[in-house]
């Protein structure tokens, strides 16, 4: 029934993923590069073409017993146009036409066509003639018969929808005058009358495809000898064809004072219009092709202009994050910074747990070693392992241990609190372990009455693997670059739960921990901040944690992480029209949150199916190129991230394939998280698995990244007997 209950979200994200991939295969055919007719390659071996058919005229009928080719009249003129039509040019080119009262024949790409049937209507409207051009001009020679007839039928389909009418005309694609052609093209020939078509070749190229030339230059070229009819090349489409509407201008008047006059092909050969009228089948057929082509060009450019919006927003973001964050630490870091009198109270230190038995002996034992007076309250939240049995046989007056019935996260840390003996209490993880000097670091802020909680440094333990570096790596340049710049802005959004401090006074206030949300960390912070506490970043209260070490558990912490930053987003919703520290919490933060870390990662995956889009179907050099570029500055944040988190550059060689790889898993985790918010499914506290060993983590006394000297010395208690003595064990 679970496996039932899943199902439509799936097969609604399926549905989805074909039509965003049918949309972009279509846009792709159609807005595929062109090459220019100029680009054939030299004739071959021409032994199988008969002299009559190299010798003779540039239309060449192959559709009977034998292949006939015919010449223009003399004095006769056919005008013809390729790789059209084109938004701008066809209708500039038309106009000319209308002027002088001559009509042309435009041998236009399907995919073309799809895209401006406007255009064709308007061409077969004005009298001038319609021919094919291929769907997305092929050389015909090198591809298969199937092929062939595809990219025929499909135009032909293409201009029944723009114009109603067929045609009988190809010119193939890199074709060029008869003298050209070689056996290959010669069969090709041959096949295109098989299938019913006149191929139709070119007697004087106008050159026009020439960016270099002078229009005077292709007026010469384009001008007969002796009198002599010819069919004329010249283009409607494929570049800047300003030079071909100019050249119109003077050639027409020119051959018509030396007498010349105008046709068409099917003019030239006195033979009936070759655009038929299309069967009413095939215009419905046409006009779906045509309608799904708009609708996928449209989307496709749409989608584009999103991106470039997109990729503005991520790189300008980075930057201002990191100035923010270089201006954090040099405030942090200038000798003549404090927060107030160093703060020597002791603290009760929380430490949910729900069988962590690998973990908790070492996260005791690291709190044990605290500089800092401390009492350590365990809070067995219903663990089936011997979680309890373990942190009792420390044996240490300062550790207690609570059990209780399984309730969840936030039940446990609020029954923690209940227990807690002092007014500074500090959070943490079971699967985590604190330096000596973390917790004296963690609680200094709290010098500044003003100040109700403190985020520490989480740092990534278990590194060594390729999913523990990647993890690593997202730490550094996410988690803490972001919460230096959300103190600076006084807009803190997650005091994280493996290391995290608060004031006993705020977190009553906001009526402890609440179980509305997965994300109780950050419901919990942002509670706190619209109560107008300031919640601050300590960069030198480091924890290490471990992280998970399989896909399946990766996915797991990530979903109810995400899930949950969604749930606390839409709780705290009405603080962004709120004033005061809500409005202020709302505004910067969860709009923030909001935006760059739901709305624009949901439409991340775009970015990379749109660089697989432009390396088929558009420039793959340009398309790769961007890649390289948007990878390089991501590389330079991630450099400028780890040398302000004193971390080693050597991981960041996995940053390519972090994200080919890595953040596809991230983006899957976010659109299944979004998926189960907007189906209103609630999910528990998931238990990952754990390995331990984190005490051999820890870095050696001065050690490590960041390392500062060491806060002045703590009166009181010796740093092993940290808490007042008192009963061991509660049980609950």
């Amino acid at each position: 029934m679970k496996g039932l209950r899943r199902a439509p979200r799936w097969i609604l994200a399926g549905i989805v993923t074909v039509l965003l991939a049918c949309l972009l295969a279509v846009s792709g055919v159609a807005n595929s590069a062109i090459g220019n007719d100029a680009d054939a390659d030299p004739s071959g071996n021409a032994s199988s073409v008969p002299s009559s058919i190299l010798n003779g005229g540039a239309i060449i009928d192959a559709t009977g017993d034998s292949v006939v080719s015919y010449d223009v009249p003399d004095k006769t003129i056919v005008l013809t146009f390729d790789d059209g039509p084109s938004d701008t040019y066809t209708e500039e080119i038309l106009s000319v036409l209308e002027k002088y009262d001559v009509d042309g024949t435009f041998f236009e790409v399907g995919s073309n066509i799809t895209k401006y049937p406007d255009e064709v209507k308007d061409l077969v409207d004005s009298g001038s003639e319609i021919g094919l051009h291929t769907f997305t001009h092929p050389d015909l020679t090198k591809v298969s018969d199937t092929r062939m007839e595809l990219e025929l039928s499909e135009t032909q389909l293409a201009l029944s929808g723009a114009a109603g009418v067929t045609s009988n005309l190809v010119r193939p694609p890199y074709s060029a005058t008869p003298k050209a052609l070689d056996n290959d093209d010669y069969s090709e020939v041959q096949k295109l009358g098989d299938l019913g078509y006149i191929t139709v070749l070119t007697d004087l190229d106008s050159e026009d495809w020439q960016t270099d030339l002078s229009v005077d230059q292709m007026v010469a070229n384009a001008t007969p000898e002796n009198g002599e009819g010819a069919v004329i090349l010249m283009h409607d489409a494929g570049g800047d064809r300003s030079k071909t509407v100019a050249m119109l201008e003077q050639l027409i008047p020119k051959l018509k004072a030396e007498g010349y006059t105008f046709t068409t092909v099917s003019g030239a050969l006195n033979m009936a219009k070759s655009n038929g009228a299309a069967s009413a089948s095939d215009q419905w057929r046409g006009k779906v092709l045509v309608g799904a082509v708009g609708v996928s060009t449209g989307f496709l450019t749409t989608l584009s202009w999103s991106l470039v919006g997109v990729g503005v927003l991520t790189v300008g973001r980075l930057g201002l994050m990191l100035v923010f964050a270089r201006r954090h630490k040099k405030k942090r870091r200038d000798p003549g910074f404090r927060w107030g009198p160093p703060v020597r109270a002791p603290v009760s230190v929380i430490v949910p747990a729900y069988n962590e038995k690998e973990c908790i002996e070492d996260t005791i034992r690291s709190l044990l070693a605290s500089d800092h007076p401390v009492e350590i309250i365990v809070v067995d939240d219903g663990s089936t392992d011997n979680t309890a049995e373990l942190a009792r046989g420390i044996g240490h007056p300062a550790v207690r241990v609570i059990e209780q019935r399984n309730g969840g996260k936030a039940s446990a840390l609020n029954t923690g609190i209940a227990a807690a003996r002092h007014e500074l209490i500090v959070m943490m993880d079971g699967d985590t372990v604190f330096e000596p000097t973390t917790v004296g670091r963690l609680v200094q802020p709290f010098a500044d009455p003003e100040v109700g909680a403190v985020a520490g440094n989480a740092k990534i333990a278990n590194r060594r693997g390729l999913l523990g570096k990647w993890q690593h790596i997202e730490y550094v340049m996410g988690f803490n670059i972001d919460r230096r710049v959300y103190d600076s802005l006084r807009c803190m959004l997650t005091v994280p739960g493996a290391v995290g401090a608060f004031r006993r006074r705020a977190l009553l206030e906001v009526g402890g921990v609440s179980d509305d949300t997965l994300a109780e960390d950050t419901d919990l912070t942002i509670a706190l901040s619209r109560k107008g506490w300031r919640v601050v970043y300590e960069e030198r209260a480091r924890a290490w944690t471990e992280a998970p070490s399989k896909i399946r558990q990766l996915w797991m912490q990530r979903y109810r992480w995400c899930y949950g930053t969604i749930q606390s987003m839409w709780k705290h919703r009405r603080a962004i029209f709120q004033k005061g520290p809500s409005g202020r919490i709302g505004r910067w933060g969860l709009l923030h949150l909001a935006l760059f870390q739901v709305v624009l990662p949901t439409m991340a995956p775009l970015i990379d199916i749109l660089t697989v889009y432009g390396m088929f179907f558009l420039n793959p050099w340009l398309t790769g190129g961007l890649w390289l570029a948007m990878l390089l500055v991501q590389l330079l944040g991630a450099v400028y991230a780890f040398r302000l988190d004193g971390e080693k550059l050597r991981p960041l060689w996995l940053l390519p394939l972090q994200q080919i790889v890595y953040r596809q898993l991230m983006y899957g985790v976010l659109i299944q998280s979004v998926m189960t918010a907007l189906a209103g499914t609630r999910l528990r506290w998931q238990k990952l698995r754990r390995s331990g060993g984190l005490g051999s983590a820890l870095p050696a006394p001065g050690a490590g990244p960041g390392t500062i000297s060491d806060l002045p010395a703590v009166s009181g208690p010796a740093p092993r007997s940290g808490a007042q003595p008192g009963n061991t064990e509660d049980r609950r």
